[in-house]
Protein backbone atom coordinates (compact mmCIF):
# COMPACT_ATOMS: atom_id res chain seq x y z
CA UNK A 1 0.00 0.00 0.00
CA UNK A 2 2.87 2.37 0.82
CA UNK A 3 4.38 1.61 -2.60
CA UNK A 4 1.07 2.40 -4.30
CA UNK A 5 0.68 5.61 -2.29
CA UNK A 6 4.22 6.72 -3.19
CA UNK A 7 3.55 5.86 -6.83
CA UNK A 8 0.37 7.94 -6.80
CA UNK A 9 2.09 10.89 -5.10
CA UNK A 10 4.91 10.79 -7.67
CA UNK A 11 2.39 10.49 -10.50
CA UNK A 12 0.46 13.56 -9.30
CA UNK A 13 3.69 15.54 -8.84
CA UNK A 14 4.78 14.69 -12.40
CA UNK A 15 1.30 15.43 -13.77
CA UNK A 16 1.18 18.74 -11.91
CA UNK A 17 4.56 19.75 -13.37
CA UNK A 18 3.50 18.79 -16.90
CA UNK A 19 0.33 20.92 -16.63
CA UNK A 20 1.91 24.17 -15.42
CA UNK A 21 1.43 25.85 -18.81
CA UNK A 22 -2.20 24.67 -19.15
CA UNK A 23 -5.34 26.51 -18.06
CA UNK A 24 -6.99 25.63 -14.76
CA UNK A 25 -5.62 24.04 -11.62
CA UNK A 26 -5.14 20.52 -10.35
CA UNK A 27 -5.84 19.62 -6.73
CA UNK A 28 -4.96 16.41 -4.91
CA UNK A 29 -6.76 15.50 -1.69
CA UNK A 30 -5.52 12.54 0.34
CA UNK A 31 -8.39 10.19 1.20
CA UNK A 32 -8.73 6.53 2.19
CA UNK A 33 -12.00 5.78 0.41
CA UNK A 34 -12.53 2.66 2.54
CA UNK A 35 -13.09 4.95 5.53
CA UNK A 36 -16.40 6.81 5.34
CA UNK A 37 -15.13 9.60 7.61
CA UNK A 38 -12.25 10.25 5.16
CA UNK A 39 -14.66 10.34 2.22
CA UNK A 40 -16.94 12.77 4.04
CA UNK A 41 -13.98 15.06 4.81
CA UNK A 42 -12.73 14.90 1.21
CA UNK A 43 -16.14 15.88 -0.16
CA UNK A 44 -16.35 18.63 2.47
CA UNK A 45 -12.99 19.95 1.24
CA UNK A 46 -14.28 19.90 -2.35
CA UNK A 47 -17.43 21.77 -1.31
CA UNK A 48 -15.53 24.42 0.64
CA UNK A 49 -12.75 24.93 -1.90
CA UNK A 50 -14.30 24.14 -5.27
CA UNK A 51 -18.04 24.51 -4.73
CA UNK A 52 -19.03 20.86 -5.13
CA UNK A 53 -19.02 17.83 -7.40
CA UNK A 54 -20.61 17.64 -10.85
CA UNK A 55 -18.73 14.57 -12.11
CA UNK A 56 -17.51 11.56 -10.14
CA UNK A 57 -15.22 8.90 -11.61
CA UNK A 58 -15.12 5.87 -9.29
CA UNK A 59 -11.79 4.26 -10.17
CA UNK A 60 -10.40 2.76 -6.95
CA UNK A 61 -10.11 -1.01 -6.94
CA UNK A 62 -8.10 -3.98 -5.78
CA UNK A 63 -7.79 -7.52 -7.13
CA UNK A 64 -6.43 -10.26 -4.88
CA UNK A 65 -6.35 -13.86 -6.04
CA UNK A 66 -7.73 -15.23 -2.77
CA UNK A 67 -9.49 -18.59 -2.92
CA UNK A 68 -13.11 -18.72 -1.86
CA UNK A 69 -12.43 -22.15 -0.33
CA UNK A 70 -9.37 -21.46 1.78
CA UNK A 71 -8.37 -17.85 1.11
CA UNK A 72 -7.91 -15.12 3.64
CA UNK A 73 -11.13 -13.52 4.87
CA UNK A 74 -9.15 -10.28 5.23
CA UNK A 75 -8.29 -10.33 1.51
CA UNK A 76 -11.92 -10.93 0.58
CA UNK A 77 -13.02 -8.10 2.87
CA UNK A 78 -10.47 -5.70 1.32
CA UNK A 79 -12.00 -6.25 -2.11
CA UNK A 80 -15.57 -5.84 -0.85
CA UNK A 81 -14.71 -2.70 1.13
CA UNK A 82 -12.83 -0.94 -1.68
CA UNK A 83 -14.47 -2.21 -4.84
CA UNK A 84 -18.11 -2.02 -3.66
CA UNK A 85 -18.63 -0.08 -0.44
CA UNK A 86 -16.15 2.74 -1.16
CA UNK A 87 -17.69 3.21 -4.62
CA UNK A 88 -21.15 3.36 -3.04
CA UNK A 89 -20.16 5.87 -0.34
CA UNK A 90 -18.39 8.14 -2.85
CA UNK A 91 -21.43 7.97 -5.14
CA UNK A 92 -23.75 8.88 -2.28
CA UNK A 93 -21.60 11.89 -1.34
CA UNK A 94 -21.35 13.08 -4.96
CA UNK A 95 -25.12 12.85 -5.41
CA UNK A 96 -25.61 14.72 -2.12
CA UNK A 97 -23.34 17.49 -3.43
CA UNK A 98 -25.27 17.68 -6.70
CA UNK A 99 -28.63 17.77 -4.93
CA UNK A 100 -27.53 20.54 -2.53
CA UNK A 101 -26.61 22.75 -5.49
CA UNK A 102 -29.49 21.82 -7.78
CA UNK A 103 -27.18 20.10 -10.29
CA UNK A 104 -29.38 17.85 -12.43
CA UNK A 105 -26.97 17.16 -15.27
CA UNK A 106 -24.11 15.56 -13.32
CA UNK A 107 -22.45 12.28 -14.20
CA UNK A 108 -21.31 9.25 -12.19
CA UNK A 109 -18.79 7.07 -14.05
CA UNK A 110 -17.88 3.68 -12.59
CA UNK A 111 -14.72 2.07 -13.90
CA UNK A 112 -15.81 -1.55 -13.96
CA UNK A 113 -14.27 -4.54 -15.78
CA UNK A 114 -15.15 -7.16 -18.36
CA UNK A 115 -14.98 -9.43 -15.30
CA UNK A 116 -18.26 -7.81 -14.25
CA UNK A 117 -20.09 -9.26 -17.26
CA UNK A 118 -18.84 -12.83 -17.66
CA UNK A 119 -18.79 -15.96 -15.46
CA UNK A 120 -15.72 -16.03 -13.19
CA UNK A 121 -12.72 -18.22 -13.89
CA UNK A 122 -11.31 -20.52 -11.21
CA UNK A 123 -9.25 -17.61 -9.90
CA UNK A 124 -9.98 -14.04 -8.79
CA UNK A 125 -13.57 -15.08 -8.02
CA UNK A 126 -14.21 -12.41 -5.38
CA UNK A 127 -12.77 -9.73 -7.65
CA UNK A 128 -15.19 -10.84 -10.39
CA UNK A 129 -18.02 -10.82 -7.84
CA UNK A 130 -17.23 -7.22 -6.88
CA UNK A 131 -17.24 -6.20 -10.53
CA UNK A 132 -20.58 -7.96 -11.09
CA UNK A 133 -21.84 -5.94 -8.11
CA UNK A 134 -20.70 -2.73 -9.81
CA UNK A 135 -22.65 -3.73 -12.93
CA UNK A 136 -25.79 -4.16 -10.81
CA UNK A 137 -25.15 -1.04 -8.69
CA UNK A 138 -24.71 1.08 -11.81
CA UNK A 139 -28.00 -0.09 -13.30
CA UNK A 140 -29.76 0.13 -9.93
CA UNK A 141 -28.59 3.72 -9.46
CA UNK A 142 -29.65 4.61 -12.99
CA UNK A 143 -33.15 3.29 -12.26
CA UNK A 144 -33.34 5.12 -8.91
CA UNK A 145 -32.41 8.38 -10.63
CA UNK A 146 -34.96 7.82 -13.40
CA UNK A 147 -37.65 7.14 -10.78
CA UNK A 148 -36.82 10.55 -9.26
CA UNK A 149 -37.01 12.29 -12.66
CA UNK A 150 -33.31 13.11 -12.44
CA UNK A 151 -31.17 13.85 -15.48
CA UNK A 152 -27.98 12.80 -13.68
CA UNK A 153 -26.34 10.12 -15.80
CA UNK A 154 -24.62 6.92 -14.73
CA UNK A 155 -22.09 5.07 -16.87
CA UNK A 156 -20.12 1.87 -16.42
CA UNK A 157 -16.88 1.54 -18.39
CA UNK A 158 -15.70 -2.07 -18.48
CA UNK A 159 -12.18 -2.48 -19.85
CA UNK A 160 -10.23 -5.69 -20.06
CA UNK A 161 -6.62 -5.89 -18.93
CA UNK A 162 -5.09 -2.45 -18.32
CA UNK A 163 -1.39 -1.73 -17.73
CA UNK A 164 -1.53 -0.52 -14.12
CA UNK A 165 -0.14 -1.71 -10.79
CA UNK A 166 -3.18 -4.01 -10.44
CA UNK A 167 -2.33 -7.00 -12.69
CA UNK A 168 0.78 -9.11 -12.05
CA UNK A 169 3.66 -8.04 -14.30
CA UNK A 170 3.90 -11.55 -15.77
CA UNK A 171 0.33 -11.23 -17.08
CA UNK A 172 1.22 -7.97 -18.83
CA UNK A 173 4.22 -9.66 -20.45
CA UNK A 174 2.12 -12.38 -22.12
CA UNK A 175 -1.26 -10.71 -22.75
CA UNK A 176 -2.45 -7.77 -24.83
CA UNK A 177 -3.50 -4.85 -22.68
CA UNK A 178 -4.96 -1.35 -22.75
CA UNK A 179 -3.06 1.67 -21.48
CA UNK A 180 -4.43 4.01 -18.80
CA UNK A 181 -4.73 6.71 -21.48
CA UNK A 182 -7.21 4.46 -23.33
CA UNK A 183 -9.49 4.43 -20.30
CA UNK A 184 -9.07 8.18 -19.79
CA UNK A 185 -10.09 8.62 -23.43
CA UNK A 186 -13.21 6.55 -22.78
CA UNK A 187 -14.11 8.77 -19.83
CA UNK A 188 -13.68 11.91 -21.95
CA UNK A 189 -15.81 10.34 -24.70
CA UNK A 190 -18.58 9.48 -22.21
CA UNK A 191 -18.56 13.02 -20.82
CA UNK A 192 -18.81 14.42 -24.35
CA UNK A 193 -21.91 12.41 -25.30
CA UNK A 194 -25.25 14.24 -25.52
CA UNK A 195 -27.60 14.22 -22.49
CA UNK A 196 -29.88 11.49 -23.88
CA UNK A 197 -27.03 8.93 -23.97
CA UNK A 198 -26.68 6.65 -20.94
Amino acid sequence: VLFCLNTIVTMFQELSSSLKSEKGKMYAVKCDVTKESHVTLAFKWVKENLGGVDILVNNAGVAIDSSLIDGSTEDLKKMLDLNILALSVCTKEALKSMKERGVDDGHIININSVAGHIPPQDYFCMYAATKHAITILTEGLRRELVARDSNIRVTSISPGLVKTDLPPKVVLQVSPYLNPEDIAGSVVYVLDTPPHVQ
